[in-house]
């Protein structure tokens, strides 16, 4: 599903104040429903740190690199640590652990970029997945998206927040991309990393206000490498493709044609047969995401050029003080 324009806005003939107005009763019971299920769930208490890499919207925000960055760190100091999802648009219900073998249509392309760097258990149930990790050794668990399920009690809550799009229009789903209320989103969260698409880039006076009284963490994704000299022609499909090939030419990359796809798309042999066909026209490379290359048939990988990203905090020391006493409580046991 591509979200629809309307989201994005808050005034004016962009906003369709009128599709919007429709929607809006959708939206409550949508949210009075969130907000039921989180109240009347008992979460469950794994014994060990949960992390939780979340957003208040549909969409991507940047959550997979933020849990990436947590898994290399733990790593790094020697904790024992392993990654948690439900693995979106994946046949497994899990708990299973991610294999080297498993593919996206199994587990997901997010569990498979995550597997890179810890072992990471995809479930459809946060808890039975908490458990299966702490069983095979995890010290602490980073779970990638699952703000909104309450069947697992969180040590820390990272909300991830697009700064360019923000909250949308600020209505809930379907009116908007809000998945409940901003309000309880944000009551529940520790702390908002804003991921921002350049370091220059000036956050809008109106989420400054929405996240008044907020701990903010600003960041942005930075290219491991500068874009393969040449023409380009970019194709994605994420929360956000214009993210994906704006970041290109900010970074010098020429492109000539640029493909959106829906977020998650399963790319069949036909769509990337078609794409190297286009591409040959203006003698380009195909260039896309990490998390798309994971999807791509694999017999087409070779051809087509992969532009890997990290993030970047710009207040890391403020994202350490919040993680010092989990560390510590893993050095201590």
């Amino acid at each position: 599903m591509r979200p629809p324009e309307f989201w994005n806005h808050r005034h004016g003939r962009d906003a369709a104040p009128m599709i919007r107005t429709l929607l809006k009763p959708l939206g409550w019971i949508y949210g009075l429903a969130t907000a039921k299920r989180i109240k009347d769930t008992d979460s469950y208490d794994v014994g060990i740190p949960v992390i939780c890499v979340g957003n208040a919207t549909m969409g991507g925000t940047g959550k997979t690199p933020v849990a990436s960055y947590l898994l290399q760190s733990f790593r790094r100091l020697g904790v024992e640590v392993h990654g948690l999802t439900r693995g979106y648009g994946g046949l497994e219900k899990g708990p299973v652990p991610v294999q080297p073998d498993h593919t996206a249509t199994q587990v997901g392309d997010e569990p498979l970029l995550l597997a890179r760097y810890a072992p990471v258990w995809v479930a459809a149930g946060r808890d039975d997945g908490a458990r299966a990790a702490r069983s095979h050794g995890a010290a602490v668990i980073v779970m990638d998206d699952g703000h909104q399920n309450p069947q697992l009690q969180k040590t820390l809550s990272l909300l991830v927040v697009d700064a360019e799009v923000g909250f949308g229009n600020g209505c809930v789903f379907p009116a908007g991309p809000l998945r409940e209320k901003l309000s309880a989103s944000l009551e529940r969260a520790d702390a908002v990393i804003l991921m921002k698409p350049s370091p220059e880039y000036e956050i809008d006076d109106h989420l400054r206000e929405q996240l008044k009284g907020q701990v903010v963490i600003p960041a942005y994704l930075a290219p491991k490498d500068a874009p393969p000299n040449g023409k380009l022609y970019a194709f994605a499909g994420i929360g956000r493709p214009n993210k994906f090939f704006d970041s290109l030419r900010r970074h010098g990359g020429n492109i000539v044609e640029e493909i959106p796809f829906a977020d998650h798309y399963k790319y069949k042999d036909e769509d990337i047969e078609n794409l190297f066909l286009l591409a040959s026209e203006y003698e380009a490379t195909l260039i896309t995401t990490e998390k798309d290359y994971v999807r791509l048939p694999k017999g087409y990988r070779k051809g087509v050029h992969v532009w890997p990203v990290s993030v970047v905090f710009e207040d890391e020391l403020t994202l350490r003080r919040l993680l010092h006493p989990i560390i510590a409580q893993t050095k201590t046991k």
